[in-house]
């Protein structure tokens, strides 16, 4: 490289540096944009988060009053929904062997 090639290349990395530093700079703001649209949607998932979570509490609320209820057995339902399966079983049930 002598004198003649030398001033030049100076001359074209002067240049390179306000290139080099807009890109860098939209780059950053790329970056930037990217993650507040990024927050943005984590915090609409969160804030429906929240909502199905308050739903499901209310519904929940209202399961415990109906179990406590003295009103309300729920044993006896229990019971009652195994009977039925009980019948429903047999009634599929094949016939053995040997009957008619």
């Amino acid at each position: 490289m002598g004198p003649d090639t030398l001033g030049p290349l100076v001359g074209m990395v002067a240049m390179m540096i306000p290139i080099v530093a807009i890109w860098t700079r939209h780059q950053r703001r790329m970056m930037q944009m990217k993650l507040d649209s990024t927050a943005q949607v984590s915090a609409e998932k969160a804030a429906q988060y929240v909502s199905r979570v308050d739903e499901l509490e209310d519904r929940l609320r209202v399961l415990e009053r109906i179990v406590t209820d003295k009103g309300y057995d729920v044993a006896t339902q229990i019971e009652a929904l195994r009977d039925t399966r009980r019948v429903d079983a047999q009634l599929e049930a094949p016939s053995p062997k040997g009957r008619i």
